[in-house]
């Protein structure tokens, strides 16, 4: 451990040992499992280094040029650098790299958009929406007036007509389109066309899929929408934090709803971090990882639906893949129980029109991101449809389904040594 985080971790143990035996511990857990989460990635050692960094201890209120503080000519450099890498990596007119997360900057675009009590027309959080989309236990539902659209029970596609007739009938200020849980490509045209119609900005919440668009796997929001919130990890692999690309037009009202009407001074460890992540995300390389990141869950979905397991919409076109467990008759929490057991690491989800209640689920939701980054690729998947299939279908109440569990989880340790996540002496310093 001590060569793995050279004399920081070293400087951790000896201050706070507890602390440093979870850094340890983790570690050593992202090491030993299967990390299957859609919504994570490991950021590369590079993306650690600037997260910890001096650039924490500055506190820099304001944008480049325009701080609250002195001294922040370095920390304007490095945002300067993120905000330039942003625009030219997606094309975008104006970037703002402040958000502390994904739903900071949902809440930024709320503000620059809409005012409070206006209708918002965005998709329903059992059908693949977020909780700030309109969740009624979130500022999005309690602020504003939500209305859902959801997907079509033959196909668990976007009912695109059932969101005209929606648009047409609330008349909403904003159209969202975007999901946490939703596999297939979006029809951002379709939105802009809807949105047009009945005078509506266009927020596309791109935190899942905005490192497949960096990599060219998928078409980009940017040209179609008003405002493309998003996040820094998942696939683009880069720090937990968000982002916001917008119009022109638009740049000073987003800049204001980040500064300072939702939030204060930035953190510029991690847009440092995030600068580091676009930069990567801009070489060749990338490309090649977010194209088999769409392979690898194609290959991972179809695999799991050769065991039983039905992928809802048939498929996927992104990083994740949602899966219908009812055929098993295993919920989607004890799924996740049964396969953490196995160290294997996913999430139970709501599948469309889902029986359940949220916290037991009828389905799974896995993401390849991680793996991919691992270097796995479809082969792999196959053995993990596999491995996943048998780890939800072994009871751990009995003797014999606990000892199944062990397997596999044998199973999984004997792969990702094979492709081991930060491997020893990576991060050396």
């Amino acid at each position: 451990m001590d060569t793995f985080w050279g004399p920081d971790y070293a400087a951790l143990r000896a201050e706070d040992p507890e602390i440093a035996d979870v850094v340890a511990g983790e570690l050593q857990r992202q090491r030993t499992g299967l990390q299957l989460i859609a919504s994570e990635n490991f950021t590369s050692p590079a993306v650690l280094a600037a997260l910890g960094s001096t650039l924490t201890n500055k506190y820099a209120e304001g944008y480049p040029g325009r701080r609250y503080y002195g001294g922040c000519a370095e920390v304007d450099r490095a945002e300067e650098l993120a905000v330039a890498r942003a625009e030219e990596l997606f094309g975008a007119a104006h970037a703002n790299v402040q958000p502390h997360s994904g739903s900071a900057a949902n809440m930024a675009a709320y503000a620059a958009l809409v005012q409070p009590g206006d209708t918002v027309l965005a998709m329903d959080l059992p059908h693949g929406g977020h909780l700030t989309h309109g969740s009624k236990v979130n500022f999005s539902g309690k602020w504003f007036r939500t209305v859902g659209y959801r997907v079509r029970p033959d196909t668990e596609l976007i009912d695109y007509d059932e969101v005209r007739e929606l648009a047409r009938a609330h008349r909403p200020a904003l159209i969202i389109c975007g999901a946490t849980a939703y596999p297939r490509l979006i029809d951002f045209a379709a939105f802009r066309d809807i949105a047009d119609e009945v005078g509506a900005y266009l927020m596309v919440d791109a935190a899942h899929f905005i490192g497949l668009v960096a990599g060219r796997a998928v078409p980009s929001p940017v040209p179609h929408a008003d405002v493309v919130s998003c996040t820094t990890h998942k696939v683009l692999r880069g720090p937990r934090g968000g982002m916001i690309l917008c119009r022109e037009e638009l740049a000073a009202r987003i800049d204001k709803a980040v500064f300072p009407f939702t939030q204060g001074g930035p953190l510029m460890h991690a847009i440092a971090a995030k600068a580091v992540a676009l930069r990567e995300a801009s070489l060749p390389a990338f490309q090649g990882y977010a194209h088999q990141v769409v392979r690898n869950s194609q290959a991972l979905a179809a695999g799991l639906a050769a065991e039983g397991m039905r992928p809802v919409s048939g498929g996927t076109d992104t990083h994740l893949a949602l899966v219908d467990l009812r055929d098993t008759g295993v919920t989607g929490c004890a799924a996740e129980e049964r396969c953490d057991r196995a160290r294997i690491t996913l999430n139970k989800n709501a599948i469309p029109f889902d029986p359940e209640k949220p916290m037991t689920a009828s389905g799974i939701r896995v993401g390849t991101a991680g793996a991919t980054t691992q270097g796995m690729r479809e082969a792999e998947m196959r053995q993990i449809a596999g491995l996943i299939a048998t780890a939800v279908r072994a009871d751990p109440a009995t003797v014999a389904g606990a000892a199944v569990l062990r397997d596999v989880g044998t199973e999984v340790t004997e792969l990702v040594r094979r492709f081991p996540a930060y491997p020893d002496g990576e991060m050396a310093g």
